[in-house]
């Protein structure tokens, strides 16, 4: 029995189903505050509920009995559910579970991070890297994931394809190796069982690196229209760094700061040896500004 954690979330849920269509028995921790859509498809595709909350760590321990191997891909950073904070989630919730994963001598356990090239480290990096040290001891797989198109080339990050307008955070020249969450959903199904994968960090990125810049004329060759750009100077991202009220604030500041700097990452080796198949940026902009034109 494989225990997903985080299950409802953008990468959690993909885990799942590519769990599943391998035949893999599959615990989810939900919360009864969850999404009734998305607890429904976790039991749609044979997922078992478990009813829990990081937060909790009798619940977690409870939900990690008969468990061979963990996948966590949990993160405060999108949720609205009330108490949830990067201190609360992402650094305390997720030592219950490291923690939780020993007592029951869990076999394997996979952890979602991402990889640390910012100047300054804000306080989910600092939580990120915590919890990565904690599961050393175990037979543990990091896999660091670059920046998730999906979200930082979508308008909830300013990157307005649909009005072909996008922030670009400093002068937008330096390359990073966007990654679609789906391809990080499956390196997690396949690193789960892959001996290559074991007592290992993987750096994950997509199949080519590409300049904020260069995404923009991508997107404005497939969709046939010119993009109006806003440029955030890396001052003001330090000054809302520095002045970030909280922790939430204070890391996407850093975050910004980090795709600032850029983020490549070279995926040949980890194609070779896992046979994954990475989607592309303009595999994606042909996917979004599709739908945005229907």
């Amino acid at each position: 029995m494989l225990l997903v954690v985080g299950a409802t979330g953008l990468v959690g849920s993909e885990v799942c189903k590519r769990l599943r269509k391998r035949g893999e028995p599959v615990r989810a921790l939900v919360r009864a505050t969850s999404s009734r859509n998305k607890i429904e498809a976790l039991r749609l595709c044979g997922t078992e509920l478990c009813f829990g909350d990081l937060k909790d760590a009798d619940s977690i321990a409870a939900a990690c009995r008969g468990v061979d191997g963990i996948i966590s891909t949990a993160t405060s950073t999108l949720s609205r559910q009330p108490g949830d904070s990067i201190e609360s989630v992402d650094a305390a919730g997720q030592m219950n579970l490291s923690s939780a994963a020993k007592d029951a001598n869990v076999n394997r356990f996979l952890y979602v991070s991402f990889s640390t090239t910012a100047a300054i480290s804000g306080p989910l990096a600092s939580a990120k890297e915590q919890v990565e040290n904690s599961i050393r001891g175990l037979n543990f797989t990091v896999i660091q994931a670059s920046y998730f198109m999906e979200v930082w080339l979508s308008p909830v990050l300013g990157f307005d394809y649909a009005n072909a307008e996008a922030r670009i955070y400093g002068p937008g020249t330096r390359p990073i190796s966007w990654v679609s969450i789906r391809d990080v959903a499956e390196i997690c199904a396949i690193a789960l069982r892959h001996p290559a994968a074991e007592r290992r960090t993987i750096e994950f990125g997509g199949p080519e690196a590409l300049t904020p810049l260069e995404v923009v004329r991508r997107f404005e060759k497939i969709g046939g229209t010119s993009f109006r750009l806003e440029h955030i100077s890396e001052q003001i991202l330090l000054e809302q760094f520095e002045g970030a009220t909280d922790s939430l604030q204070k890391s996407f500041a850093a975050l910004m700061l980090g795709h600032l700097h850029g983020d490549a990452v070279s995926m040949a080796s980890v194609v070779d040896t896992f046979g994954i198949r990475l989607t592309s940026v303009d595999e994606y902009a042909h996917s979004v500004l599709g739908k945005a034109a229907a």
